[in-house]
Formats: C-alpha cells, structure tokens, sequence
C-alpha cells in the first residue's frame, strides 16, 4: 500500500497547530502541540500568581524608582512643554540599585501620567 492509498492524517481543531497535518511528521506535531498548550497553562498559572499577590497587597515588578522631589521637577518640566526624553536626561535617581542614573521616558510618563489619574479622581 502506498501512502496515498492509506489517507491517514491528524487534524487539531483548535491552538496554535490548527489544520491537517501529515501523519509522517506526526511526533513533531505532537510535542509542538504539547509545548504550545504548556506555554499556555504557564502564562495562565503566573497570570493567577500575580493576581493572587495584588490581592495581598504586594507589588509586582522592580522598586520604585520614582519620589515626591522627582514628580515635582517633572511636572516642572512638563508646563515647559519639554519632551519626555528631555525630562528624563535631567532626572536622577537618589535612591536604591539605579542611584545616580536617569530614569527612563517611560518610568517618566507612567509618573506623569499617575499624577494626572491622582488629580484628575480628586
């Protein structure tokens, strides 16, 4: 019997390997699948972990690198229409691991734009 005779196949319904496959590359199709669906209760498992932790009150991700002297001058730059980049080269980190380097324009505009959020509920 030749293969065309025989008309065996695998077909996933539903994830990333959706579709017919042929049955010669059956095993890798398979742990392609397995590690797919692995990925996918990992990411779920730490999504729940984190969940879990600000429920209780923890933090996730780095220190704070921000405080109360920064806000200000960054405000300050701010109302002198100053890019976030530029806000950001003139700032300096006083406390923990990154003392004495600049924050990036990221950390600046997510500063900038809790101050806004704080203000805005008040």
């Amino acid at each position: 019997m030749t293969r065309a005779e025989v008309d065996v196949g695998l077909e996933f319904l539903t994830g990333e390997l959706q579709g017919s496959h042929d049955p010669c590359g059956i095993v890798f199709t398979v742990l392609a699948a397995l590690s797919g669906m692995e990925r996918e209760y990992i990411r779920d498992r730490t999504l729940e972990g984190h969940e879990s932790a600000r429920k209780r009150g923890k933090t996730i991700g780095g220190a704070g690198v921000t405080d109360d002297h920064m806000l200000s001058m960054a405000l300050h730059l701010r109302n002198q229409e100053m890019s976030l980049r530029d806000i950001a080269a003139r700032l300096v980190i006083t406390t923990g691991k990154k003392k004495g380097q600049h924050p990036s324009p990221a950390t600046v505009m997510r500063m900038l734009r809790e101050h806004d959020e704080q203000t805005a509920t008040v």
